[in-house]
Formats: structure tokens, C-alpha cells, sequence
């Protein structure tokens, strides 16, 4: 939801291609066990972090839509001040402000459509449901919410972010990343009391609906269903399921003396096993290491929750491809007509080479997959 020190939601650096690190996703001396490995990737360049915007403007037709959700804050949160506008995107916006002594944020939804709406109170829940039952993770502490208007007040919680990127351009240091499993992996372990979150994905019916838009093939589709089948099987015999952040990206994650604090929480419920791992792992292409390490998790507890991780994991590719596939065409219909030219990368060739990475990412999964399936 926020950084601490600057946007988590900052554009992505650029990226140039790079030699493939070793590894296959399969270990095709025991296809048994299909073994994530590392895949091609592509290395981002380091670039400066986006500052924050500066005191807050209130003029022009933007400054009445930010007059609006700051009123909607204090109808909710009277003694909140506001002090710089965090992060805006047409979607919400975030305000820091104090609120006495404290500081907190406030993330006030400025697109009211049904989705955007829904999202918003499945997150002011899950902060109620925090106060309720207590996770295993330091989460920010709420101070008001409404619901109805779609505004949420929470403390602005210490610490740095732990990448600026979705993608990250560079491998996260062995610490942070070390941290960040560590907090994931307790929070999967949790079991919190039955009803108080629900499941945010219909596995079928994603499935059905990448292969609709032709994103999974006729044998995907097959392949993923088998396995769903047998996750299914699995679990009424031994309850799987698992409660994940649903969003468990290091941009959402803030490192704190404390402790990591995890954030933005309008995805959490339960999901099969391996969801929040599939999501790290998909956005960890430039740490092969750190990929080993998450799939040497997710298969450690046997067959059935290394399938649910690999059905998580195409899932997740393939939803980031569509993505980036989106953002690439915007970007082509945006840019205007030139030539080539020497200097800074035109506007999306950052996106479409990592719209590459990912579709080699999701070959590897795919035959990851049908290994699995041709060993029942």
C-alpha cells in the first residue's frame, strides 16, 4: 500500500537482455519431483528511486477530487492532517497525514467501479479481521475505515520497502529476501478461524477464462484441470488449503527494525497451497538462487502441494503476461512515430522484454506441469 520512504507503485527501470543463468525448471533425471529451477533473465539496470510528491495541491479539477476523498477521511478519521499525497493513480490515492502524535496513511478509492469497489472492502475487512485475530506478521495497525465511501486510515508503519519494482531489476540482498520468505512462510502457516476470510480465486474459472482468451492451450487447460482434480482429491482427505497474502510481492513488503511489515492486503484469503511462493517467484527473474529457494519449499511438503504450487505458478504467469501484453500495446498506441535512434530505450521496450522473460518463465512452467501430470 506504502512505502516508507517513497512510492511502492514506481515505473520499471529499464532492462537489457543478459545471458541465461544455468538451470532448467525441470530435473528430467526424476520426473517424479519436477524441480523449479531458474529461467532466462534479463538484467535491469539500477535507477533512481521516484521521490515523493510535494505539499499537497489542491487546485484545478484534480485538487476537487483530492478536497473529495480528504473529506471522506475526516468524516471517518476527524483528527487526521493531511501532509503530502503518498502515491495517486486513477484508481486511489494515498494521503500521509498525523493523527495526533502518529503518523498514518489514508488510501481513499477514486474509481468507485464495482471491481475497484470490491477489492477496497475486501482489504477494510481484512484489516477488522486483523484487530480480531492477531497474524503471525507485523501488519500496519488500523485506525478507521468506511467501507461504503472506500477509505482507509492505517498507521504509517517504520521501515524501507523492499524493492521500489514489481519486477525487481536486481536480486534482492540475501538478507531481505531471507526476511521476506521467512515473514510469507509464517503467514501461510496461519490458520485463522474458519469464516473470517474468504477464497478471492475460482480456480476454474480462471482457467476457463485465460484459455478463453487464448492464453492456455487446449492442453493446458487439460493438464490444469487434472491436477486441480487431484489437489481436490488430496485435500478432502487431508483439509489443504492455505491462507495467503494473495499479493506477495517485495513492493508490498516493508522492512522494519522490527521486523518485515507486509501491506496492501485486498487479496488475502485462502488459496491452494504455494500461492503467495508462485506470485514471489514469478517476479523474482533476476534472482536464480532465491527461485531455487522458493521452489525447494514448495515441494518439500510432498506431491500434492507442489502441484498446487505449480498450478498457482502458470496461473500467475500468465495473468502477469496479460498484464504487460496490455501495457506494451497501450504503449505502442501512445508513442508517437519516429526512427530508431541512439539513447535511452523508447517508451515500453522495458516492458516488452520483460513480457519475453515471462513467457520463457511460463514455458518452463508449462512443461513443469506436464511432468507432473505424466507421472500419475
Amino acid at each position: 500500500m506504502y512505502a516508507a520512504s517513497s512510492s511502492v507503485s514506481a515505473p520499471p527501470r529499464s532492462l537489457r537482455s543478459r545471458p541465461g543463468v544455468g538451470g532448467p525448471l525441470l530435473d528430467a533425471a526424476r520426473p517424479a519431483a519436477p524441480v523449479l529451477g531458474t529461467a532466462r533473465t534479463r538484467r535491469m539496470p539500477a535507477g533512481g528511486a521516484p521521490s515523493l510528491s510535494g505539499r499537497i495541491d489542491l487546485s484545478g479539477p484534480q485538487g476537487a477530487q483530492l478536497r473529495s476523498a480528504i473529506m471522506s477521511v475526516h468524516r471517518i478519521c476527524p483528527e487526521f492532517a493531511p501532509v503530502q499525497v503518498l502515491r495517486r493513480s486513477g484508481r486511489s490515492v494515498l494521503i500521509v497525514g498525523t493523527t495526533g502524535r502518529a503518523t498514518a496513511v489514508a488510501k481513499c478509492l477514486l474509481d468507485h467501479s464495482p471491481i475497484w469497489s470490491e477489492r477496497m472492502r475486501h482489504e477494510i475487512a481484512a484489516y477488522r479481521a486483523f484487530v480480531r485475530h492477531r497474524p503471525p506478521v507485523r501488519v500496519p495497525r488500523l485506525i478507521a475505515a468506511d467501507p461504503d465511501s472506500c477509505t482507509l486510515v492505517i498507521e504509517r508503519a517504520p521501515g524501507r520497502v523492499a524493492a521500489l519494482q514489481r519486477h525487481p531489476a536486481e536480486a534482492p540482498p540475501r538478507g531481505d529476501f531471507r526476511a521476506a520468505l521467512a515473514a510469507i512462510c509464517r503467514l501461510n502457516a496461519w490458520r485463522p478461524p474458519a469464516g473470517t476470510f474468504e477464497a478471492p480465486l475460482d480456480y476454474a474459472e480462471r482457467i476457463a477464462r485465460f484459455h478463453e482468451l487464448g492464453m492456455l492451450t487446449d492442453r493446458d487447460m487439460g493438464d490444469l484441470q487434472k491436477l486441480l482434480h487431484d489437489i481436490a482429491y488430496s485435500a478432502g482427505r487431508q483439509g489443504m488449503g492455505q491462507f495467503c497474502h494473495g499479493d506477495a510481492l517485495l513492493s508490498n513488503l516493508l522492512l522494519s527494525p522490527a521486523g518485515p511489515v507486509l501491506v496492501d492486503w485486498e487479496h488475502a484469503g485462502w488459496y491452494l497451497p504455494g500461492y503467495d511462493l508462485a506470485t514471489l517467484w514469478a517476479v523474482l527473474g533476476n534472482a536464480p538462487a532465491a527461485r531455487r529457494q522458493i521452489s525447494q519449499i514448495a515441494q518439500s511438503a510432498g506431491p500434492a502441494s507442489r502441484d498446487a504450487f505449480l498450478v498457482n505458478l502458470m496461473l500467475v504467469l500468465t495473468r502477469e503476461i496479460r498484464r504487460y501484453e496490455t501495457a506494451v500495446q497501450r504503449s505502442l498506441q501512445e508513442a508517437p512515430l519516429s526512427t530508431p535512434q541512439q539513447g535511452p530505450l523508447p517508451s515500453g521496450e522495458e516492458q516488452r522484454l520483460l513480457l519475453r522473460r515471462l513467457h520463457d518463465d511460463c514455458q518452463l512452467a508449462r512443461r513443469a506441469v506436464r511432468a507432473a501430470v505424466g507421472t500419475r
